[in-house]
């Protein structure tokens, strides 16, 4: 059986990892040129039942532990004044909790665990064609062609497989500003001190402004605003702290703006033989900590389901489909929740309660 996996996300990683583990290959079809192409992003927390789950299914624990940062998931929460208002710290040296690790590290771990050619770079989908004898016929740009008999759309929020499965598109729900603020301890030692090793979150009526530790020692600075708010950075901030709103102007650079999009809630397909989706492509949410730790759940549960029913795909498929939306369900509608929460009017109070043990 040959298949072809498109995007070489997490999701799409994971999925060739736990599929070469169980003698099963996979070729993974990724638009950039070169893992260095581009910037990954910030850090991730791995979630010990999903993206935890995930890398052990792939055999890479022990790898993920020696670059993984449990000081990472420390976690502060301040009002616009500067008073804090939730401080969470985990306890010291343990994996037992949401340890961080940069997107890229993580990205690299899991190219780092496939066999050589296992990737193909620059290869960008540009349509799927079903065959008369079942599979599909890729069309890449520039002309190349592939076949497959299962393809896996592990492409992201636009992606090109999901519209050979349904209409259903994603809907803005947010923008995001994001910059950097590079060496932070040394040009910056002030503001290394306010977010500390892992997370900062300032909240404001209808704003966020946020600060994670990178692996490389800069700090990414992201400002959340509803879909609908397009007013200038000198605009955000009136009243608030200064020793806060240095992030923003301790920058390195212009600001690069996000429109933060996801699918209705409860979305999913029709079954179609052949074809399937993992990840953003299959159930892109509000990026409130679970998105990558689903999308490798994903990648790792269709793997088993496959390994386990090599005799039939489509019934491995089918299986893995069901058990995935049954999942998703509630973790798409609890990031809706927390998104909506999260800008509104009332979310310093509501953001404490959310971040507070109720107590008997």
């Amino acid at each position: 059986m040959r298949i072809a996996i498109v995007g070489g996300g997490l999701g799409g990683l994971t999925l060739a990892r736990v599929l070469h583990r169980h003698g099963l290959e996979a070729m993974v079809y990724e638009r950039e040129a070169s893992r260095s192409a581009r910037s990954q992003g910030g850090t991730l927390d791995l979630h010990p039942e999903s993206g935890q789950h995930a890398l052990a299914e792939a055999g890479l624990t022990a790898r993920f532990r020696s670059q993984a940062r449990p000081e990472g998931e420390e976690h502060r929460i301040l009002d616009p004044a500067g008073r804090m208002l939730v401080h969470h710290r985990p306890e010291p040296g343990t994996f037992t909790g949401r340890p961080e690790i940069d997107r890229s590290a993580l990205r690299d771990l899991l190219l780092d665990a496939l066999p050589g050619g296992a990737v193909a770079w620059g290869h960008q989908v540009v349509a799927a064609t079903p065959r008369a004898s079942g599979g599909w016929e890729l069309t890449f740009e520039g002309g190349r062609r592939a076949g497959c008999d299962l393809l896996v759309g592990a492409d992201g929020a636009r992606s090109v497989v999901r519209s050979l499965l349904t209409g259903t598109a994603p809907s803005p729900v947010a923008t995001l500003v994001e910059l950097i603020v590079s060496d932070v301890d040394r040009r910056h030692p002030e503001l290394a001190r306010l977010v500390g090793p892992g997370n900062l979150w300032c909240v404001g009526v209808n704003q966020i402004l946020a600060a994670q530790r990178a692996g490389d020692g800069s700090l990414r600075v992201g400002i959340s605003l509803p879909a609908e708010d397009h007013r200038e950075l000198s605009e955000l901030f009136e009243g608030w702290d200064p020793g806060v709103t240095a992030l923003v102007t301790a920058a390195d650079g212009p600001a690069t703006v996000r429109r933060i999009e996801a699918l209705p809630i409860g979305a999913r397909w029709d079954h179609r033989p052949g074809i399937t989706l993992v990840g953003d492509a299959a159930h892109l949410m509000p990026p409130v900590g679970e998105g990558a730790n689903q999308a490798m759940l994903d990648g790792a549960e269709l793997a088993n389901h496959l390994a386990a029913g090599i005799a039939d795909p489509d019934a491995a498929v089918r299986a893995y489909e069901e058990g995935m939306f049954a999942r998703i369900g509630p973790v798409a509608e609890m990031s809706a929740r927390v998104q909506a929460m999260m800008l509104s009017p009332t979310a310093a109070e509501d953001i404490v309660r959310f971040f507070t043990p109720a107590t008997t």
